[in-house]
């Protein structure tokens, strides 16, 4: 699986990108996208997916 992040909700904080131990999240006009081919969910790295866990936005990232 993996994460997408629902660009009208983004607020281009970049909280997220920093987390990602994939390397899967970059900017793309102002906001931020998840790479699907990249994303784990942190599996491997985290109980958790750590860019929900930092995302000021509730519901900002779902899974796909």
């Amino acid at each position: 699986m993996a994460l997408k992040i629902i660009a009208s909700t983004c607020t281009g904080c970049s909280a997220c990108e920093p987390e990602c131990p994939n390397v899967a999240i970059r900017e793309k006009g102002g906001t931020y996208i998840i790479d699907p081919a990249k994303c784990t969910e942190c599996e491997g790295h985290y109980d958790d997916p750590q860019c929900v866990a930092v995302c000021p936005v509730d519901g900002c990232i779902v899974k796909v």
